[in-house]
């Protein structure tokens, strides 16, 4: 059994990291440097060890009457994007964890992290499913407390969200169990007919939210995000949580269940949702990473409309937006894992200026918000694209709801869209507060910038031959279907780059004929005072500038939408504080119940020894 763990082509994805991290974890303290270029080298291994199973999916490995590991098109696709994800934080992590503490803990977390995510992917019954779930839900944890005592709330939080919803899995695992009479997931999808496969489904459903980070489970991923360190937000939040939540919901869907059509309405309604809440929240974040989080929430949402709409345009397109939004997502928190690790912050009001000092991490962040926002003929508009199609393909049933959701799914891109034109300004693009102009920042850390810039380039590469690369490589395989309907971004690139060209041919026709009139600012008749950097500087610097960060504050006033801020700021929708508040309650009863007087524990006592009594003699007849 040993030998074949370490030799079975389906065993090595998981069991090699494993190893790796235990080797990591036993490296002494002044192995340090051995120990990062290990971690990276281990992941190397891992996606060469991925690849043939890539190649030839449909392999079945049973070594033991409880253990199956299955390879399909949708396990390698998955497993696939771990690998590789895995290995571009990985090397990332060389120059960021340099010189920093706990690398011992933070590579052996890493690699044990892709291995059990292998794991979670290649896992053929759900109880195996379920245990490498719990085991990523632990490590998780352990990773966020590595980033110092700010962090240990988000890890407490992200620990009872993912750990409650395990619970909720393991129920639904034993209602499937009831009613298939297996765990298996290669066996006869369940039909919703009665209330128990409606619990099973839905309790399901719940662990695939959490691990994604969709509504009501998504409260965890932007405490996670703003005070965990970035790479660990690429990885988990970002990637491999995004990966494997996607993954089990488009497993429920196809393999586990079949779904009604109420089903896939609940779905796309929470997947609006999911998009809408979460896209306001980022437009009034003055944190990078906070902000970057709560995209990280929005952008779930269009995955499960794309499900949800039930179609086969819509499937694919949810999937190939889950690999995008793992690709530019990834990527923009890397981007802030840099400018954190040059400025020492990732407040909004404390950065500015920094597109000349740091050109390719600007470079990379304004394509990679450009993606996420839809903007042709980058890959986000594909996917989104492809979305759009499969919410108005499932209106052929004669609802009209697709509307709504075609609405609410394209002014979330707009608002995204916003949100960044706020995060360039005032990260790289206005004038560098006070801080800036007094550090000395370069970007000559070649490990870092490396992993951004091919992250970067797929943003480019996956729209731009999206048919040719992902879409017919990777995605189509697994819907398994000939999808319908052309799509073809080079007109709308086109139109954009004309219309951008016409602006700039207008303003400079309006500069060469002198008519362009140059006047103060007006600010309401009040008189616009010059300010200066310090007292020992002489002379004004500047006149007073707007910033970016305070650009959508004045939505919060909005009607309708300031009681919906209020309530967020009240947490009222976090499902952590229900918990919490939940478990304050259990624990004060408790209290209540413990009065230290002798005789009250007596009574009790004697009463439960008599319950157990009753108890006993009944079975007994």
């Amino acid at each position: 059994m040993l030998r074949s763990l370490l030799t079975n082509p389906m065993a090595l994805p998981v069991v090699f990291p494993l190893l790796a991290g235990l080797v990591c974890l036993l490296l002494p303290n002044a192995a340090s440097r051995l120990r990062v270029w290990l971690a990276a080298l281990a992941a190397i291994v891992v996606l060469a060890f991925v690849w043939p199973l890539f190649q030839q999916a449909g392999q079945t490995w049973n070594p033991l009457p409880w253990l199956t590991l299955r390879t399909d098109l949708l396990s390698v696709f998955i497993l696939l994007g771990v690998a590789f994800f895995g290995l571009v934080v990985a090397v990332y992590s060389v120059g960021y964890m340099k010189d920093r503490p706990h690398q011992r803990a933070y590579f052996t977390y890493l690699l044990w992290t892709l291995g059990i995510s292998c794991g979670v992917v290649l896992a053929n019954d759900l109880l195996i499913l379920l245990v490498c779930w719990g085991f990523l839900a632990l490590i998780l944890y352990l990773m966020a407390g590595l980033s110092g005592p700010g962090a240990a709330e988000a890890a407490r939080k992200s620990l009872m969200i993912i750990g409650g919803s395990d619970a909720l899995m393991l129920l639904g695992i034993l209602i499937y169990w009831h009613l298939a009479g297996t765990t298996r997931m290669d066996g006869a999808a369940l039909a919703l007919d009665g209330p128990l496969a409606y619990m099973a489904f839905l309790t399901l459903l719940a662990g695939a939210f959490a691990k994604a980070g969709a509504v009501p489970f998504h409260s965890w991923v932007p405490s996670f995000g703003e005070k965990v360190d970035a790479p660990v937000s690429a990885f988990l939040p970002a990637s491999l949580d995004k990966l494997l939540g996607i993954y089990l919901l488009t497993r429920l869907v196809l393999d586990l269940f079949i779904p009604t059509p109420g089903m896939y309405g609940m779905l796309m309604l929470l997947g609006a949702v999911t998009v809408i809440a979460a896209v306001l929240m980022a437009l009034v974040q003055h944190d990078l990473k906070r902000l970057l989080s709560f995209h990280a929430v929005s952008q779930v949402g269009y995955m499960i409309l794309g499900i949800g709409t039930g179609t086969a345009i819509g499937l694919a397109g949810g999937l190939f937006h889950m690999l995008n939004n793992t690709v530019y997502k990834s990527a923009l928190f890397l981007g802030a894992g840099m400018v954190e690790k040059q400025t020492g912050t990732t407040d909004l009001d404390r950065l500015g200026g920094l597109a000349k000092l740091m050109p390719v991490t600007f470079i990379v962040c304004t394509i990679a918000a450009l993606s996420i926002s839809g903007i042709p003929p980058l890959n986000g508009f594909a996917s989104k694209w492809m979305i759009y199609q499969g919410i108005i393909s499932s209106g052929d049933n004669g609802s009209f709801a697709w509307v709504l959701w075609l609405a609410v799914a394209m002014l979330g891109s707009a608002l995204t869209l916003a949100s960044f034109v706020k995060v360039l300004h005032a990260t790289f693009l206005c004038k560098p507060s006070v801080e800036i102009r007094q550090m000395e920042i370069s970007e000559k850390k070649g490990s870092m910038l490396l992993p951004m810039i091919v992250l970067a380039l797929l943003c480019v590469v996956f729209g731009v031959y999206a048919f040719q690369v992902p879409l017919g490589f990777l995605i189509f395989p697994v819907v398994a279907v000939t999808v319908p309907g052309v799509w073809w971004s080079g007109l709308a690139t086109v139109l954009i780059l004309l219309a951008v060209i016409v602006g700039i041919g207008l303003y400079w026709l309006t500069m060469r004929g002198g008519k362009l009139r140059r006047m103060r600012t007006y600010i309401g008749g009040e008189q616009m005072q010059d300010v200066y950097l310090s007292n020992d500087e002489p002379g004004p610097l500047r006149h007073v500038e707007v910033t970016g960060v305070d650009f959508y504050d004045t939505i919060e006033q909005v009607p309708g939408l300031h009681r919906y801020y209020a309530l967020m700021k009240d947490r009222v929708f976090d499902i952590y504080e229900f918990l919490k508040r939940s478990a304050d309650y259990f624990v004060q009863m408790l209290r209540a119940l413990h009065t230290g007087i002798l005789p009250s524990y007596l009574r009790w006592f004697v009463a439960g020894l008599l319950l157990v009594v009753w108890v006993v003699t009944m079975e007994g007849r």
